[in-house]
């Protein structure tokens, strides 16, 4: 595993050849890292890629073509050493691409690409998946980047909130406790509102999981202080929102081209909510962005 680094005169950006995952995130002149360190005692991880699936699927079983396949929470691009294809001042490209052993549990020849692009204040993040196989291939695709809350000391976790673009009718789909699984209620959250508080309790029942809303962005904010990120995904499904238990000083902003599979038996991938497809030579492109400032 290697970490490569990215800069300009407002950001130092680093990302790590495991899982192509953006593991730092350092505005320059307060010297202060707004990513999530990966400290063990609360989540080990910075911001995951979530490929060839977002969330969990019962059994951790799916069926395809008359066979039936085991894929942990996320998929297996998280824990994959990528190669680095391309590196500039200002972008890095890294690439996964299909081996024996990924088609044990995901029977497909895909190319799997990660762009990171700097501009001033902002990193854009780039996916390109693309079918080099024969017929129909099916994916999801995830972010998962975890931000420092509070980002100063004395600070609280309550201290902050999220600014959506729009406001927003928005009910959470609750997942089964203990599984990770779509559990088909719903629960309301905001009632056309664009501001949803910090509160520890909101995720006593694992993440908050949003489809059908509007606003292409959000920002995470306090008015003790001047600081913020924003994350901006423009034509996303879903979302979703999460931190790990009371206490845990991060909260994750996770866009997604998928979800976690609902409650009961294993389903053919085909018919799991959220699964994108692609022909085959045909290539999916998504992008979301960060800024932090």
């Amino acid at each position: 595993m290697k970490t490569t680094f990215l800069e300009n005169d407002y950001l130092r950006v680093g990302v790590k050849s495991l899982g192509a995952e953006l593991c730092s995130l350092v505005k320059k002149d307060a010297n202060r890292e707004y990513l999530w360190q990966a400290d063990p005692a609360f989540w080990n991880r910075h911001a995951p890629v979530l490929f060839p699936i977002v969330g969990r699927l019962p059994q951790d079983q799916y069926l395809h073509q008359g066979k039936t396949y085991t894929l942990p929470q996320h998929g297996f691009a998280r824990d994959q050493e990528f190669a680095l294809v391309e590196e500039q001042e200002n972008r890095l490209v890294y690439e996964l691409k299909a081996t024996d052993e990924t088609r044990k549990v995901y029977p497909f020849a895909f190319v799997l690409r990660i762009i990171y692009t700097l501009q001033a204040q902002t990193v854009e993040v780039t996916w390109q998946v693309r079918h080099a196989g024969e017929g129909e291939m099916l994916f999801s695709i995830g972010a998962h980047p975890a931000f420092n809350v509070p980002l100063l000391p004395g600070e609280a976790f309550e201290d902050y909130y999220l600014e959506f673009s729009q406001p927003e009718l928005l009910s959470r789909y609750l997942l089964q406790e203990g599984t990770g699984l779509l559990n088909g209620e719903t629960e309301p959250v905001l009632d056309n509102m664009a501001v949803l508080p910090l509160r520890y309790e909101h995720y006593e029942k694992d993440a908050l999981v949003f489809k059908s809303f509007r606003s292409d962005r959000v920002t995470l904010k306090s008015d003790q202080n001047p600081h913020f990120v924003q994350m901006q995904f423009a034509n996303f499904p879903y979302l979703g929102i999460w931190t790990k238990r009371v206490g845990a000083p991060f909260l994750c902003l996770e866009p997604w081209y998928g979800i976690a599979g609902s409650a009961g038996e294993p389903v053919e991938l085909s018919e799991k909510e959220g699964m994108q497809s692609l022909g085959s030579g045909e290539t999916f492109e998504a992008a979301y962005s960060i800024t932090i400032g």
